[in-house]
């Protein structure tokens, strides 16, 4: 039965994972076209994107101090009630709205998926660490993979949708990927759902504040946030105005690719998760992370640029879920207000990495490379910090 079988729980998660990728990522494919035909310039379209991570912020804090009192399961159901009417809402603004309106009804549209997903971001991931599975450090990486697989497919069949349909009638596809979310809420409504720690048990934000521990994980966050979505967001449009290419060349060598490669490593690490310490792992990903980013700023060649794009997953792949996992070892009472801070700083850096790297490249004739080598500060002090862990865990050990 549904209600017994704690698999269905783990499925609808992995399809709210589905579901972020597919708020976060379908609109990034049609900045370009939205320019195009409804003269929405690059400040706009970062004003789309801040409109959405603003409201994942200021969600990420409310359902952080109230999840236990009204309970994960209301507050998930509603993740999917506002990731569904986004979706529509998107779909309806181009069709019903005047030309001078559509960028108001597409921010409306990105603000309600912003609920929808600051609600998922907070509860999704202690909804998984509760259930009664073993190797928690591989269930979450492979948890966070099917974001990436969701951003593969929605790239993928999206772009084919557009060359084989055009792209003047994305309005179709982006109803029909309301699908995921309408499924995932029927599955929450059923399946069984533990709360991660006992109400009134778990840690208190003052008494995480002093840890010094937890401030180096916010940075983290921070960071991986900042590091994925910059590139997430902005290799299409990268692809597209830097590069030359094609639009459904650059979004298949771009996005689409950096979405096989960050599913491919979360994958890969949740197989080996219990041989690989989860700050080495971290280490290395910041490592990679930085290195493709500088390949793909500073290389001529459009095709080394775009390498340097859609290998940034294998970078990326680890950093979100590992510094999870790796905050849940270190603080194991920190509870849903531990995840919720976390996510609010993680949907922080989803904030500031992309809206930096737009705002800096619109100074620079929209040059989105000189807001790529601005943001490489992230995946920096992503390695930074994932370095002092490492040095950390092995001072305690030698004692």
């Amino acid at each position: 039965m549904v209600k017994n079988n704690f698999k269905y729980t783990i499925t609808a998660s992995f399809l709210g994972y589905t579901t972020q990728a597919i708020m976060l990522n379908f609109p990034p494919l049609l900045f370009v076209f939205f320019g195009e035909e409804f003269g929405i310039t690059p400040i706009q379209i970062t004003v789309l994107i801040s409109s959405n991570f603003v409201l994942e912020l200021l969600v990420d804090i409310i359902a952080s101090k109230y999840a236990e009192k009204i309970g994960y399961r209301k507050l998930v159901i509603c993740a999917d009630v506002f990731a569904i009417l986004g979706l529509v809402v998107m779909a309806l603004a181009t069709v019903v709205l005047p030309k001078s309106f559509v960028f108001y009804g597409l921010m409306v549209a990105m603000m309600l998926c912003g609920v929808g997903g600051g609600l998922m971001e907070v509860l999704i991931s202690p909804i998984v660490e509760a259930c009664p599975t073993k190797n928690k450090a591989g269930f979450m990486s492979l948890l966070h993979s099917f974001y990436c697989w969701g951003q593969f497919a929605v790239v993928l069949l999206s772009t084919l949708f557009f060359k084989l349909v055009g792209i003047e009638r994305w309005y179709i596809i982006a109803c029909v990927w309301t699908i995921i979310p309408l499924i995932g809420l029927i599955l929450f409504t059923f399946a069984p759902i533990n709360h991660l720690v006992e109400e009134g048990k778990g840690a208190k934000l003052g008494t995480l504040l002093k840890s010094g521990t937890f401030w180096l994980f916010l940075i983290m966050m921070l960071c991986a946030g900042a590091s994925e979505l910059t590139m997430s967001q902005w290799a299409s449009y990268f692809a597209e105005s830097a590069l030359g290419v094609e639009k459904w060349v650059g979004d298949l060598l771009g996005p689409c690719m950096f979405a096989l490669t960050m599913a491919l490593t979360r994958v890969f690490y949740a197989k080996v998760s219990e041989k690989l310490k989860l700050d080495t792992a971290i280490l290395i990903s910041s490592v990679i992370c930085v290195a493709t980013y500088v390949l793909a700023i500073i290389s001529s060649n459009p095709i080394l640029s775009l390498i340097g794009c859609a290998t940034c997953g294998f970078g990326c792949g680890v950093l979100w879920p590992a510094t999870y996992s790796l905050a849940s070892q270190r603080i194991p009472n920190g509870g849903v207000l531990m995840f919720g801070v976390l996510a609010l700083l993680g949907d922080g850096g989803c904030l500031v990495g992309p809206s930096l790297a737009g705002s800096v490249s619109s100074l620079f004739n929209d040059d989105i490379r000189v807001g790529f080598l601005v943001a490489l500060i992230f995946p920096v002090l992503m390695a930074v910090s994932s370095l002092v862990l490492v040095l950390k865990r092995r001072k305690n050990s030698d004692q």
